[in-house]
């Protein structure tokens, strides 16, 4: 009997000891599991770091960031390298006058919240933008569409009350003719807001923490076909060494030229990312053209003077922004527009970095320097300005105190003043300011919108109503955005350049990029003829 306790006792020990083993091999593996390399995993998310929070989304107004637009909403066409492309719109007819544009539109797309998608709703959408044309008054065609008329269920017309050739140009463009579900609209319309953000894009918009965070959801009925990254998460940070040190952490995994230009991390810090194997860098071709705008129309300003505003452009060594604060990234621009932007290749003046050029301007317009001066003044009146940049972008605050430093060597004073994009956005619609960052809409847009907003209080009325040929300007800029003759819109497009390019109130930086840094596994990194959205669409994990 004592023997058999025995026996039982030790079977009982021994099957507690494999119990015992089993669990601890189960707990082993699910550690190991727990610990599992994100890598070896099939990644499905990307988390991306902006400066700005993504704002009102409603796509017919502007406070909303443009990438994430790009997102959610989807225009009737889509313009490539290759030109116009269907998009929404699966063919199109335009009339022998040009003033009316049939589209025939796709039969199987339908809005996050179920809506169909058809002739009614882009009524709906393009009315809603009309009741508040004022507000869209910088791009043309808002003063252009007369109606929008249903002929059957996915056949839409839009009437124009003239020949204006940019139309499928500017119905590409990330807002506002994009569509929103109807069921979203206020009162009948989005000018007073909306009351969701279901758009037929390949993401929805599922989250939002005001000034932290938003989420975006793949659409899994996109007509186009479910994107394979199924998240993506807009992380507001701080550019430069907070956004750094998110992305070693691994806090977040992309990074990207935002809408105003600007990168959240500097080159050094790009290179030190890709040099650790972790993530690849990739830039676009040039897009756009960084500058600095010159208010011509500030009376009580010394930049009202041409011969002030030429000087400040020969001031500027461009080559040492190129070189040193861009690492070459970034290429010299020489003129408004790169010459690969339609009709841009005109021969202008050029103005290279020359300061003795610049003081000898100065001089023969009566801005002295007297003996132990710093700073040259005109019927008593210094030579003092400000300079507004964009304080989230590290590198517009690197740019304005290399500036300020190369612009007191011909005896300018310039005080430089960051502050946030919507601010410089106002400054520039009411024309406070003397010198300010800007940039050119970009390749695609270009050089219809950017000249449009030559003639827009929204945008460059104050930099350019100050010229004297301004009315002529004007004038041109009407003609040549409803000319049908080639060879007459070429000579407008060159007058119109030589007339803001000789008159120095848009001085050329640099032609930028967007540029993405990313893990080395994501593939299908691509971009778009804008530099305002990206195609996540597209791309997926290795």
């Amino acid at each position: 009997m004592k023997k058999g306790l025995t026996f039982t006792s030790i079977l009982l020990l021994v099957s507690a000891i494999a119990l015992l083993a089993g669990c601890g091999q189960s707990t082993k593996e699910k550690e190991s599991a727990q610990t599992e390399p994100a890598s070896s995993k099939v990644q499905t998310e990307l988390i991306y770091a902006s400066a700005k929070d993504i704002n009102d989304m409603n796509p017919h107004l502007y406070p909303g960031s443009m990438p994430a637009q790009g997102m959610v909403y989807e225009s009737l066409v889509e313009n490539t390298v290759d030109g116009i492309k269907p998009l929404l719109a699966e063919s199109w007819d335009i009339s022998e006058d040009g003033k009316t544009y049939t589209f025939h539109l796709r039969k199987d797309v339908k809005f996050h919240d179920g809506e169909p998608f058809n002739a009614e709703a882009v009524k709906q959408n393009f009315d809603a933008v009309q009741a508040n044309a004022e507000k869209h008054a910088w791009i043309k065609l808002s003063s252009k569409i007369v109606s929008t008329k249903v002929v059957d269920e996915y056949t839409v017309e839009l009437v124009l009350s003239e020949t204006y050739y940019p139309t499928l140009v500017e119905l590409s463009m990330t807002r506002p003719y994009v569509f929103l579900s109807p069921k979203d609209f206020k009162d009948g319309g989005t000018k007073d807001g909306v009351n969701g953000y279901n758009g037929t894009g390949p993401y929805k918009l599922t989250g939002h923490k005001i000034d932290e965070n938003a989420t975006f959801e793949a659409n899994e009925a996109y007509w186009g076909g479910a994107p394979e990254i199924k998240k993506i998460t807009s992380k507001v940070l701080p550019a430069g060494e907070t956004t750094f040190l998110a992305l070693q952490k691994g806090e977040i995994n992309f990074v990207f030229t935002d809408d105003r230009g600007a990168d959240s991390i500097d080159i050094e810090a790009m290179n030190q990312l890709a040099e650790s194997g972790d993530y690849q860098i990739v830039r676009s071709e040039p897009m756009n053209t960084a500058m600095i705008v010159a208010n011509s129309s500030k009376m009580d300003s010394p930049v009202q003077d041409q011969a002030v505003r030429e000087a400040v452009w020969y001031g500027i060594d461009r080559e040492s922004i190129s070189n040193d604060i861009f690492d070459g990234t970034q290429t010299v621009a020489d003129s408004l527009f790169s010459s690969n932007v339609n009709y841009a290749d005109v021969d202008l003046k050029k103005r290279n970095y020359d300061p003795e050029t610049a003081k000898e301007i100065l001089e023969n317009s009566g801005w002295t320097l007297a003996n132990g001066e710093a700073v040259r003044t005109k019927n008593g009146k210094p030579l003092a300005m400000n300079l507004y940049y964009d304080s989230n972008s590290s590198s517009q605050k690197t740019q304005a105190e290399f500036i300020q430093n190369s612009l007191k060597g011909i005896g300018m004073q310039v005080e430089i003043v960051g502050e946030e994009s919507t601010s410089i956005a106002n400054r520039r619609s009411t024309g406070e300011y003397d010198l300010l960052f800007n940039q050119t809409w970009g390749l695609a847009y270009d050089p219809q919108s950017t000249i449009s907003a030559f003639t827009s209080d929204a945008s460059y009325k104050h930099t350019t109503s100050g010229l004297p040929q301004a009315e002529e300007l004007y004038k041109k800029i009407e003609e040549v955005m409803v000319s049908t003759d080639e060879e007459t819109r070429r000579a407008l497009y060159t007058d119109i350049m030589k007339i803001v390019h000789d008159e120095a109130v848009f001085i050329p930086l640099t032609n930028g990029r967007v540029t993405v840094v990313a893990p080395q596994s994501l593939d299908g990194i691509s971009f778009k003829q804008t530099q305002y959205e990206l195609p996540f669409e597209q791309m997926n994990f290795k």
